[in-house]
Order: structure tokens, then sequence, then C-alpha cells
């Protein structure tokens, strides 16, 4: 099932660069959203599917 998750603001503002914003992204969804696998991050939302 697909679902869209709210990235918080902070993420952009601690992230110097496109690889940081990954890796941030990536470690808020694992501690956040430990079921939820992503897709695609678009206009501030993380565009995931969740496993069961």
């Amino acid at each position: 099932m697909k679902t869209s998750v709210v990235l918080p603001q902070r993420l952009w503002e601690e992230a110097r660069d496109q690889e940081q914003l990954k890796l941030l992204i990536l470690q808020y969804l694992k501690v956040c959203y430990p079921k939820y696998q992503i897709k695609k991050v678009e206009n501030g939302f993380a565009i995931c599917e969740r496993r069961e």
C-alpha cells in the first residue's frame, strides 16, 4: 500500500548537500516509520510503501 509521509523541514535545514539529505531522510524513516520503504521524495513528502 502506498502512503505519503510528511518530512520535517529540519532535514533540509540540516543537510549540507543532496547526499546528506538522502541519508537524513533514510535515517528519519528508519527510526519513525520502520515498516515503510521509501520510493521517492516529492514536495516535502516521502512516497513510501508499507511493508508487512
